[in-house]
């Protein structure tokens, strides 16, 4: 008796949660809306936030398990030069979940569709970050004649890393979070981005079973992202910026980081002097001036 006693008090316990985590989700979408606008590309919608004015429009694709809300100390600034775009993946952020793999070809073909749909032309300065790197690459080698340069910022580097996915963790914690679980223990766990001037709507949007299972997804897909941008080679004489972090001592990560250099014959090697990873957020002054630099030498200043 005392088993099915327990037994039924958890049963309410999840309920009560899943009632509480709906409520919550319902309450951050009154409260933080999309900042940018929802685009149809083919069944499901993507979030993309465009701001300032001017030629060459700056595209900036996120790294793995992130969204646009991580730009918000470069895009304001980068927007008082030119155009410049921000927008999440399917299943991150704003954006409504996509189609199975979450790998880096999906990704370049649903940006790609998502700029023309949204009516947002090129000639595009293409910024990845991170796992944000690999689809650039595709995004050059598919649509070449829409791309006028590219800074790759601590982008991934195929055949450098070998990533032990941590999937089926993360797929476990996306159930967690349909009861209520994620939201209460990403906080005090220190599983939460805490600053940043929209890191409230961020955390609301990073504890939704629908992020994490995305997180998840593109995590279980980092191999064939990886090959897939491997098998582009060259970048040809287009323009091209590597930023990477100053504050590293993985000989590894530095060979591979001046190796993209080699993807251009028009290229440079920048270093964020003070930042680890995140440079868009801890020395986000240089990864605004690899960007504003890219989109000067565009235009040929």
């Amino acid at each position: 008796m005392w088993l099915a006693g327990l037994l039924g008090v958890l049963v309410l316990l999840l309920l009560a949660g899943a009632v509480s985590e709906s409520l919550s989700e319902a309450a951050d979408a009154r409260a933080y809306p999309p900042p940018g606008q929802m685009v149809d590309v083919g069944g499901f919608r993507l979030h993309i936030n465009c701001t300032g004015e001017g030629s060459p429009t700056v595209v900036i694709e996120a790294g793995l398990g992130d969204w646009s809300t991580s730009w918000d100390y470069v895009q304001p600034e980068v927007a008082k030069t030119t155009r410049v775009c921000t927008y999440d993946r399917a299943g991150m952020g704003w954006s409504e979940r996509g189609p199975l793999p979450r790998d880096a070809a999906h990704f370049a073909k649903e940006l790609h569709t998502l700029l023309h749909k949204a009516n947002i032309p090129g000639p595009y300065v293409i910024v990845g970050h991170s796992l944000g790197g690999l689809p650039v690459r595709i995004f050059v080698r598919d649509y070449p004649s829409e791309v006028a340069g590219v800074v790759l910022i601590e982008s991934m580097q195929p055949g450098q890393l070998t990533y032990a996915t941590q999937s089926g963790m993360l797929s476990f914690f996306s159930v967690l979070a349909r009861f209520g679980i994620a939201r209460l223990i990403a906080k005090p766990l220190g599983l939460a981005a805490s600053d940043g001037p929209n890191a409230d709507a961020s955390f609301s949007r990073s504890v939704r079973p629908q992020s994490l299972q995305t997180f998840a997804d593109e995590i279980q897909s980092i191999p064939d992202s990886l090959a897939q941008a491997g098998a582009v080679k060259s970048f040809g004489a287009l323009p091209l910026i590597v930023l990477s972090r100053g504050l590293d001592d993985d000989a590894g990560w530095r060979t591979g980081q001046a190796e993209l250099t080699q993807l251009s014959t028009n290229s440079q090697h920048l270093t964020a002097a003070e930042s680890d990873h995140l440079i868009q957020v801890h020395q986000p002054d240089a990864a605004v001036a690899a960007i504003v630099q890219m989109v000067r030498e565009v235009h040929g200043q």
